[in-house]
């Protein structure tokens, strides 16, 4: 593949949306999703030391400016899971600019360790990512990534966390970083935290009330709350809540449901749409997540290796996860559906909005598989 020019357009397909309400009136920014017009949008070259780029889950994602930039992850390059595969994580950071509805890779280059399942979030000041890394030593790092005017990636330390943290979540509001869930120091956690960008002090939050394991939720900044949705532990929960910043306290709000239909989030990724409403794209079935992890966790022998056998060599359509493109708004504490991705359900992958248009970058396609596709979808608002 051509280093300097992702292809785009291979095949338009389009998803149309439900109803949106909303006045007339309404400013551009104010109004929501109508519906969504997907394109495959090319894949990201290789690895550094390797022929071919298999994709990847678990990725820093975010965009500066006219630029996405994103990188990092993991998977399984040598052998498969069901045969004992061994996870690999990854150096590489790609810098794509947008333009005409196209990415272009201007930079593909390579951090000093290894990063993989940390939390990203994109503010005016660049992309900060949040632990994610193998190694210990850099799993505690907050780090912001920018573009500089020669188009060359640009990675600054910003500070330490007091403890390493992966598979949890990240938000930025009034230069206070807000972290914490998923692993902390190697241990499941509830707990959260606020780091402060200006004194680099950390300060212990009231812990999200509900299950004490919560790894791979949702999370966005919405009215100047901080809102969580799913994740799992030993199964997928579908549970949300907010968290008032000012009063240190957090509420129970909706269940992610669209009709009657509760859905889990656990893996997916969202990106914040207004200050109402964020997307969410991805999740793991409840009902064969929470199957097969019992499966998993109580066979032995012949049993076990039957299951395994059978799971691992499934068609990722069989995993039924997640397909539709889900709205939430804070304001009307609500849920809904504006039709569902044309490709296979990612989860782990790096989602990145751009003005109208949002992008999907690998990402998890059935458990131990990844897709290096990169989808490009034109946001019509109504």
């Amino acid at each position: 593949m051509n280093k300097k020019v992702l292809v785009a357009a291979i095949a338009s397909m389009l998803v149309l949306g439900g109803n949106v309400g909303g006045k007339a009136s309404a400013t551009e920014s104010e109004k929501s999703v109508g519906r969504i017009a997907w394109e495959h949008a090319g894949e990201l070259e290789a690895q550094k030391g390797f022929d071919k780029n298999i994709g990847t889950a678990g990725l820093l994602s975010g965009s500066y400016k006219d630029y996405v930039i994103v990188g990092g992850g993991a998977n399984f390059p040598y052998e498969s899971v069901l045969n004992g595969g061994a996870k690999k994580h990854y150096s590489d950071i790609y810098v794509l600019k947008k333009g005409n509805n196209k990415l272009t890779m201007v930079e593909h280059t390579n951090l000093d360790h290894e990063i993989g399942y940390g939390s990203s979030i994109t503010t005016e000041k660049g992309v900060y990512y949040i632990g994610g890394s193998p190694e210990k030593e850099y799993a505690d790092d907050i780090t912001l990534l920018t573009v500089d005017q020669n188009k060359k990636l640009k990675v600054r330390k910003i500070g330490d966390l007091p403890f390493t943290i992966s598979d949890g979540v990240a938000a930025e509001k009034d230069g206070k970083l807000y972290i914490g869930l998923g692993k902390q120091d190697g241990k499941e956690s509830n707990k959260l935290y606020e780091y402060d960008l200006k004194t680099s002090k950390t300060r212990e939050l009231a812990p999200i009330p509900g299950e004490t394991v919560r790894n791979q939720s949702v999370a966005q900044i919405l009215n100047g709350n901080l809102y969580v949705f799913s994740g799992g532990g030993s199964v997928a929960y579908t549970d949300g809540y907010k968290y008032n910043m000012e009063k240190n306290i957090w509420s129970k709000v909706s269940s992610v449901k669209v009709g009657e239909k509760e859905i889990s989030l656990l893996g997916a990724n969202s990106v914040k749409l207004n200050k109402d409403e964020m997307m969410v794209i991805g999740g793991f079935n409840k009902e064969i997540y929470d199957h097969a992890v019992k499966n998993l966790g109580t066979l032995q022998g012949e049993e076990l290796l039957a299951f395994r056998t059978k799971y691992f060599n499934t068609d990722p359509i069989e995993f039924n996860w997640n397909k539709d493109i889900l709205i939430y708004n804070a304001k009307k504490d609500t849920w809904r559906s504006v039709g569902k991705v044309p490709f296979d359900a990612p989860c782990g992958e790096g989602l990145v909005l751009m003005g109208n248009n949002i992008y999907s970058i690998n990402g998890e396609i059935k458990p131990g598989v990844r897709t290096n596709s990169i989808y490009s979808g034109t946001i019509f608002k109504k």
